[in-house]
């Protein structure tokens, strides 16, 4: 067979889900990975991981047949069986546990390892049709999405593209060059049309060596130098009135609100010196078609939601929402309106069954009351597209409850990860080639729908295979589990309106963009008064928003510094690692190097510290090993370590979410990654 290059689309947990073009070599073997040069928001880029994905697909440790577990829990030492052996054992143990505990008892277990919705997803059919406990995921969005959604109402805004025509971008919470490669094109288009760049983030990550001013805020301040911003912005006459009494809920009482919220008192608080705060909310207020693209990293505090919230008050205040090129955005989630009761099962969802915080899995398997809400212990997890082990907050605890020998665990993997090597039964999996699916896109305005390219090697099985397999094993009746793949993509499509799979395969996608007036909410923002919220109704977002402060302001309930414990730790994304993926490529390894921890060059010189020592990083929780690395432009209190590296690969075996805490964020719930306060001591 000649060498083609096929259609396909990128499943990973980035917001960009990047139309691609693979080189097909045969049946079952790729070459290289392209960007589709056909979407407006990629332009043919991708990430250095993805271009090299060959290296995942055909990599030698790939799983490629059923196993079992041979001996006590932890050992690593697996045989292989059948899938008919692997499936049997896998029901008798969740009809077991339903028998014995009831089915609250098994737990579906599952987050964005794919990002497409019949293979992420297809996993709450089966919950629903057979009443297991339900998950809240909580590792990405449950706090930012939230703090979004409160002021705005809906989780959308201006279509990146107009950052060419845009005077001033502020990238606020994201490392873009890491993370979102794509959206530095166009940021690169707008500073070439004359754009000024601000980059507000905690350190001096590779998207902060692009601005023009970087501002290295404390981590869990956002909301604090937000409010001094605006504080500047009404009295030195920045703000649009006649905008704010248009679309605005209580302006006049925002503006008393922050008559004490001034530059000196934000600089207490942030770190920032007071001067630069005047100085970016005057480049702010001075620039109408200003461009504000919030990320996830400001929101990864118990604070987070109102952070969020604080910092998308800025364009209501200036009225940037008014301009091209103006206004904000933290995605475009809402603006597919798909229908995914056949996909996810949710015309047999009982709304009695418990839903639980997959963030404290830590908790719920070690028996919290209060995680479990009173119910019954978790006594079997079937897990699919996430690595709890490595990814889940206070890893020990995770860790000590999959080692419960009356805990049954069947994982369905691409690789023996940490969490697999601890599972009863290890099921191989599919990669994104070789099943069909349908991908929405937070980043940009795109449905896409991509079929398998090429067939899968071993026995692995897809995620909706495996479903479907179970369910007629366990009794789940539903008409899901009778179709294929691609005919609940079209099924899908066609309930929600949108064109068949190959004609929005044809076209590389299908656009969802708004018209101008309605993408900046000049119809009026998505509350039934047409009004942004500076006071939102937080105890509509979730149980816990009684407690939260009614205006934006600073909201210390994060993990504040003290004496035992002065240093606050952030860890945010890899360049070369996504989550826990690729972390088994060796190219992604070596670019990665190995576990560091950025630490203020100051406190490198009071510790008598260079770069490469062993440096010993702990709280409460545990402690763990890391070789130090000397930061600039970072507040002396603030220690980084990037991306999510195996356990195995810290000297002692003990990972870096050892130390970050499973208590939740506000309003509902969230993991709060960048939220520890930590000690740091030099190893001797």
């Amino acid at each position: 067979m000649c060498a083609e290059f096929v259609k396909s689309v990128c499943p990973h947990d980035c917001p960009s889900v990047c139309p691609l073009e693979v080189e097909r070599l045969g049946d079952n073997r790729i070459g290289k990975v392209k960007g589709s040069p056909d979407n407006p928001f990629t332009t043919g880029i991708i990430c250095g991981k993805v271009s090299r994905y060959s290296e995942r697909l055909h990599h030698a440790h790939r799983l490629l047949y059923p196993m079992k577990r041979v001996g006590p829990k932890g050992a690593d030492n697996f045989k292989r069986i059948s899938w008919d052996e692997a499936l049997n054992t896998v029901a008798q143990n969740l009809l077991r546990v339903e028998e014995d505990y009831g089915a609250e008892a098994v737990w579906p277990f599952f987050y964005a390892g794919t990002m497409g919705h019949v293979m992420r997803d297809g996993i709450n059919r089966l919950r629903h049709a057979k009443g297991y406990s339900g998950m809240q995921g909580t590792y990405c969005v449950a706090l930012s999405g939230p703090g979004w959604e409160a002021g705005c109402g809906a989780k959308r805004g201006t279509d990146v593209l107009e950052m060419e025509k845009s005077d001033l971008i502020v990238i606020w919470g994201l490392n873009a060059v890491s993370s979102q490669i794509h959206l530095m094109t166009h940021v690169i288009n707008g500073i070439r049309n004359g754009a000024k760049l601000v980059v507000v983030d905690p350190y001096q990550n590779k998207t902060a060596d692009k601005a023009h001013l970087h501002i290295p805020l404390r981590p869990g301040t956002d909301g604090a130098l937000a409010c001094a911003v605006m504080h500047v912005l009404f009295k030195e006459g920045y703000a649009d009135r006649d905008y704010l009494a248009k679309y605005t809920d209580v302006p006049h009482e925002l503006e008393a609100h922050l008559k004490t919220k001034t530059p000196a008192w934000a600089a207490d608080i942030t770190g920032v010196p007071a001067h630069t705060i005047e100085s970016f909310a005057r480049l702010y207020g001075s620039s109408k078609k200003t461009f504000l693209r919030v990320g996830h990293g400001m929101t990864r505090s118990r604070n987070g939601a109102h952070n969020m919230h604080a910092v998308s008050c800025l364009p209501a205040v200036t009225g940037a929402w008014q301009y091209e090129g103006g206004g904000a955005l933290y995605g475009q989630g809402d603006l597919a309106k798909l229908d995914t009761t056949l996909i996810e099962g949710k015309d047999v969802r009982d709304s009695k069954v418990r839903v639980l915080d997959q963030s404290r899995i830590g908790e719920i398997l070690t028996g919290h009351e209060g995680a479990l809400h009173g119910g019954a212990e978790v006594k079997a997890l079937f897990i699919q597209n996430t690595n709890p082990v490595a990814v889940a907050p206070d890893t020990s605890k995770v860790r000590k409850g999959f080692m419960r020998e009356d805990l049954f665990v069947c994982v369905h993997e691409q690789f023996m990860t940490e969490t697999a090597k601890l599972a009863d039964i290890v099921l191989p999996a599919t990669m994104f080639l070789e099943h069909d699916d349908l991908y929405t896109a937070s980043a940009h305005c795109t449905l896409q729908v991509a079929k398998s390219v090429m067939a899968a090697p071993g026995a692995c099985k897809s995620n909706h295979e495996v479903i479907c397999e179970l369910a007629k094993r366990v009794g789940a009746k539903h008409r899901g589990f009778d179709l294929s793949a691609l005919e609940l993509v079209e099924e899908t499509l066609k309930t929600s309106g949108y064109p068949v799979a190959s004609e929005i395969i044809a076209k590389t996608g299908h656009d969802l963009t708004l018209p101008f007036e309605e993408a900046h909410f000049l119809n009026g923002f998505a509350h039934p008064d047409g009004k942004f919220r500076f006071k939102p109704d937080w105890s509509s977002l979730g149980v816990r928003g009684k407690e939260m402060p009614a205006l934006p302001d600073h909201w210390d309930v994060i993990d504040e510094v003290t004496e035992d414990k002065p240093f606050r730790l952030i860890t945010p994304p890899s360049q070369n690692f996504l989550n826990s993926s690729f972390s088994e490529t060796k190219t992604s390894r070596i670019k990665e190097r190995c576990p560091e921890a950025l630490i203020n060059q100051r406190v490198m010189r009071k510790l008598g510290l260079v770069e490469g020592d062993l440096v010993r990083i702990g709280n409460d929780q545990g402690s763990v090993l890391l070789n130090a690395v000397a930061a600039k432009n970072q507040h002396e209190d603030t220690i980084v370590v990037e991306g999510i590296w195996p356990n195995s690969s810290f000297l002692e075996g003990q990972g870096i979410n050892s130390l970050t805490s499973s208590e939740p964020g506000y309003p509902n719930n969230g993991a709060v990654f960048h939220d520890t306060a930590v000690w740091l001591k030099a190893h001797k």
